[in-house]
């Protein structure tokens, strides 16, 4: 990805910020963005997003966390794209485990099952690897997100995902933490149900090989921007499984092998 140039100007990148964001505080869909600007950049659609971000900053929002997307090998090749894409989490996509989550605020969500990181280290690309990861690692924690393209149909590209903050919207975390150094995360696996139904399972090596490398792969993506992923920060790795489909009355369970369980309701 050519992060270095920009074909928008800073006018655009704004006014485009706040269209999709108002798509997701308004849980209206649009059409992908790049139909309108199809000469935008992969450094015009991080700086959207990193605008979506200081919106929400500005209204007293806190970033909680960030996200990594499209870090399976096999979705990337569907995608026809090299490099997962990331995104940030505000504090109110954060949903208590065995929580509601108001489906009228979303547009057409659905689930992916996925290992998050907590650092106690900073961690600054470029040449960040598994090791540095994994000395870097308070612990390890179940987190399911909940992903929402604010694009109508699902009919996107990649740009235009990243400039919607990569489908961010809403994550739940639960289960009990780990040190990485006692699990396999490669083998670690894990089964989603909606209303009991076994729908979706996996295991942690779906995640680029380990979940580490995703982490390590965002740290130096930040780089890239003169970004770090700074200590205490909160990284979901990516979905185990592919995403399911999920509709208003919904109870959803997925079951982390060792590290307990996760659950809400689609209300």
């Amino acid at each position: 990805m050519n992060e270095t140039v920009n074909a928008l100007t800073d006018e655009q990148i704004a006014a485009l910020a706040e269209h999709v964001e108002n798509a997701e505080l308004k849980a209206q869909d649009i059409t992908k963005i790049t139909n309108e600007y199809p000469q935008m950049t992969w450094k015009d659609a991080y700086d959207i997003q990193w605008a979506i971000r200081a919106r929400k900053e500005a209204r007293g929002s806190k970033i909680v966390g960030m996200k990594m997307g499209l870090t399976s090998w096999a979705k990337m090749a569907q995608m026809g794209v090299e490099t997962p894409c990331y995104g940030f989490l505000a504090d109110y996509f954060s949903v208590p485990d065995g929580g509601d989550i108001q489906t009228d605020q979303l547009i057409h969500p659905k689930i992916e099952a996925e290992i998050a990181f907590v650092t106690n280290k900073p961690l600054k690309g470029p040449g960040v690897h598994i090791g540095d990861v994994l000395n870097a690692t308070e612990f390890v924690i179940p987190a399911v997100e909940v992903i929402d393209s604010r694009y109508e149909n699902f009919r996107f590209d990649l740009k235009s995902v990243v400039a919607d903050n990569s489908s961010s919207t809403r994550f739940i975390t639960g289960g009990m933490m780990a040190d990485p150094r006692d699990l396999d995360l490669k083998t670690l696996g894990v089964v989603m149900e909606i209303n009991g139904e076994v729908v979706e399972v996996g295991a942690g090596a779906a995640v680029l090989g380990h979940p580490a490398s995703s982490v390590a792969m965002l740290a130096n993506m930040l780089g890239e921007r003169g970004e770090e992923l700074p200590a205490g920060t909160f990284v979901m790795t990516g979905g185990i499984t592919a995403a399911a489909t999920v509709n208003k009355g919904d109870s959803i369970c997925v079951r982390y092998q060792g590290l307990g369980s996760i659950s809400a309701r689609f209300v």
